[in-house]
């Protein structure tokens, strides 16, 4: 295993911990609303903390893009074209339900480029790894995109918009195709679980608009490594930069972009 996925694993462990924590206190829970549907709580705060100050110990050269704190650049010995890409709470609104569906993310880019992955389900202790060119893992255990091959038959994960409602019309329109022409679409709330089921074979797809790229860098490495595809909308691979995008196994994606292009307007795209 890679140093680098070592601390990223250990880094996410800890903030587990943090989350655990305060999930047996919800009501003693300090909310903040950042924007209309979009909050953030003092355990985002302290997850992020305690991953920035693990990753900083081992890799103290290394940018940083964390959804709480932003951007920190990378500092000296050509380490500036490191970064690690950080959600310390992914699906906060459902944690602060009491929906246990959330994750932590940490993904490290090189040159704008995926090169580790962690996403870690604190509430059933899922710990899913990925290497670029060394497979994914789930718990250790080597996973693979599902073998379905037809649109109709597949479970496809989404997420409806929350904060920006631009393009909320459009997103209807394909989610109600999407309906007529799958097995079912699912929308629990955390995109990084989201890309990680379709890495491990629970989705055969996912599609999604407006995302950050902490929601989505380590989970597009781990279906890429698990053997499915991932575009944005235009079937490129800016979608770190876009914010939009298709994933799938390699014989749903292609429809299930197909689909979704036809029904976009041009000004979406991207």
């Amino acid at each position: 295993m890679h140093p680098t996925l070592n601390i990223a694993i250990k880094a996410a462990r800890r903030a587990g911990q943090i989350i655990n924590r305060a999930s047996n206190d919800l009501d003693l829970l300090k909310v903040t609303t950042k924007q209309p549907n979009d909050f953030v709580t003092e355990v985002d705060k302290a997850a992020e903390a305690a991953i920035i100050e693990t990753l900083k110990d081992a890799y103290p050269g290394y940018g940083i893009l964390a959804e709480e704190s932003g951007t920190t650049p990378g500092t000296g010995n050509g380490d500036t074209e490191y970064q690690w890409i950080i959600d310390p709470l992914d699906g906060t609104t459902n944690f602060i339900h009491g929906m246990p569906q959330y994750a932590v993310s940490i993904a490290l880019a090189k040159g704008g480029v995926i090169e580790q992955a962690v996403v870690f389900d604190p509430n059933r202790n899922e710990l899913f790894t990925a290497s670029k060119g060394a497979g994914a893992f789930l718990n250790e255990r080597r996973i693979r995109v599902s073998k379905r091959t037809k649109l109709q038959d597949s479970l496809i994960g989404t997420g409806f918009p929350y904060r920006m409602f631009d393009h909320i019309d459009t997103y209807m329109v394909i989610f109600k195709e999407l309906a007529q022409k799958t097995a079912g679409q699912r929308r629990p709330g955390a995109a990084s679980l989201d890309l990680a089921y379709v890495a491990c074979g629970r989705y055969d797809g996912f599609w999604e608009f407006g995302l950050s790229p902490w929601d989505m860098a380590a989970g597009a490495l781990l279906i890429a490594e698990a053997g499915g595809l991932v575009s944005d909308l235009r079937g490129d691979a800016t979608y770190l930069e876009s914010g939009n995008l298709v994933a799938g196994t390699p014989k749903v994606f292609s429809p299930l972009l197909k689909l979704i292009q036809d029904k976009l307007p041009e000004s979406v795209r991207g």
